[in-house]
């Protein structure tokens, strides 16, 4: 398995470091994989706050994947898609049915709720997960283990971050 460099965003204006039990679970779950924090910053859930970091993020060659946990739901703080969308090149449509799929064994009906997306900007994969501890961990154990993990098959997004790779290697 080849490590992905991965930076982890929390949207929340309530949340501290101490308080951030979503993005540990991320940080705690990429590492036990093999994959390098690369960054880890907690944001207000402000459109342009949001959009300013994982901007830079995307920006920055030594990100390779970009998570985000918050500001998924229909709150009227809730702004993390409007924000990463926007952003993105690519969106990755069948990420946020997979995870609504996953989730819906969890919680039932109230995954409609979820307004998870992923998607590729700059050769970096970005994930907008719920803001709960336990659906940072559905979206990980279900999907993003094995999509992160290079030796994944039939394909991965591992491989598409991966510069010296590329898409030939998928």
């Amino acid at each position: 398995m080849i490590g992905l460099k991965v930076a982890v965003l929390t949207v929340s204006d309530t949340r501290t470091e101490d308080t951030d039990r979503s993005g540990q679970a991320l940080v705690q779950r990429l590492e036990a994989a093999g994959h390098q924090l690369a960054d880890k910053q907690i944001v207000i859930d402000d459109i342009y706050r949001i959009r300013a970091v994982v901007s830079g993020w995307i920006a920055d060659p030594e990100v390779q994947v970009i998570l985000t946990t918050g500001g998924t739901g229909f709150t009227g703080r809730d702004s993390t898609p409007e924000a990463v969308s926007a952003l993105l090149d690519k969106r990755i449509e069948g990420f946020g049915e997979l995870f609504r799929q996953l989730s819906y064994q969890e919680i039932g009906s109230s995954t409609v709720q979820s307004r998870c997306l992923g998607g590729m900007a700059n050769h970096t994969v970005v994930f907008c997960l719920p803001g709960s501890t336990g659906a940072c961990r559905t979206a990980w154990d279900g999907i993003l283990a094995e999509q992160l993990d290079s030796r994944h098959r039939p394909c991965n997004f591992a491989n598409l971050v991966i510069p010296e790779r590329g898409q030939h290697d998928v």
